[in-house]
């Protein structure tokens, strides 16, 4: 199979694709971010890099099997701007578009973020095909909704319930605690003002991680993990589905603290919590570059090489491997 991959970062979709048992030929890669295609590079010494996708139209390459990527997302994405097409990054989708009329491949996949109705629905207008949401949590310890277009019929994975404690730690997980949780479950805020909240955000070890990203304010930030003991946070309102958007009655408070104020009618009307308030500092930590690469589902020190400031980046921009690895186990070669 000859593959093309658009926006290639640091390959993951190699990496999905090996692991998948799909035989690769010949793998072209586009990418322009130095940091990125040394580590691919570093794993993958077989890509053939072609430089930047403004450049498709010069690109001599043999009959393309399959075309993969994901545009860059910050136009589309809820946590952005919301500029759609007009952001000049997210208009790069256009140049995919583009590269499939050019190269014909007979299958494709296209990799996006959660967005509003109509600019999915522009896409898949020009794609001519409905996408698939599949949230990286089944098949990791990540909260991840990502939007993915293919031609070829793709179902959910299973939900291999893995949470941050299995991936937390030297040797990958702390083990068993005999609690689950569904979604991502926040404990508190480091002390102080001088971050974004986002940034300030404590998360316990028996739920799943937020959405990694690239850039936050003041760079790219790994989450903070929870690492004084499941005992000392309260669950409130056991049951709930702590994975939207850390609704005031699902969250979890530290008990050295003062309680929230209590609310006649919050979000719901179900009774409940208000406010967060600060957990000791010896309490959380930073999660690590291989925990994060953990959270993509890529090998340990996949991104190591480089500063950890362009992992972190990196894995941000990355692909879950284990979602696209199981996108790819439905295709027909």
């Amino acid at each position: 199979m000859n593959v093309l991959s658009l926006f290639d970062g640091m390959a993951c979709g190699l990496v999905a694709l090996k692991r998948s048992g799909i035989q690769v030929d010949n793998y072209y890669a586009s990418e322009i971010d130095k940091y990125a295609i040394q580590i691919a590079k570093k794993n993958h010494p077989e890509i053939q890099h072609l430089g930047n996708i403004e450049d498709y139209e010069s690109w001599d390459l043999p009959k393309i099997d399959l075309i993969i990527g994901g545009s860059p997302c910050q136009g589309f994405s809820f946590a952005g701007k919301q500029l759609n097409f007009n952001d000049p990054r997210s208009a790069l989708f256009f140049k995919f578009v583009e590269i499939l009329w050019k190269f014909k491949p007979d299958n494709f996949l296209m990799e996006n973020v959660k967005m509003k109705k109509e600019y999915s629905e522009a896409i898949s207008e020009l794609l001519e095909v409905e996408p698939v949401l599949i949230n990286s949590a089944l098949v990791s310890a990540q909260n991840r909704k990502r939007l993915y277009w293919c031609d070829w019929d793709v179902d959910q994975p299973e939900d291999k319930e893995i949470f941050l404690k299995d991936i937390a730690g030297g040797n990958g997980g702390w083990g068993k605690t005999g609690i689950k949780q569904s979604g991502c479950v926040m404990v508190g805020l480091k002390s102080g003002n001088g971050s974004h909240e986002i940034q300030r955000r404590v998360y316990s070890q028996i739920g799943k991680a937020p959405t990694l990203m690239a850039m936050n304010t003041g760079g790219p930030t790994p989450p903070l993990i929870f690492i004084g003991g499941i005992e000392k946070g309260r669950r409130l309102h056991d049951g709930k589905d702590l994975s939207r958007n850390f609704r005031e009655g699902s969250r979890i408070y530290h008990t050295d603290g003062k309680s929230a104020a209590l609310t006649g009618q919050p979000k719901g009307g179900d009774g409940g919590y208000t406010g967060l308030y600060g957990i000791s500092k010896t309490d959380y930590r930073r999660l690590t570059p291989i925990e994060c690469e953990r959270l993509q589902t890529l090998p340990d020190n996949y991104t190591e090489g480089v500063s950890n400031t362009q992992r972190y980046k990196m894995i941000g921009n990355g692909w879950t491997v284990d979602v696209i690895k199981h996108i790819f186990e439905s295709i027909e070669i």
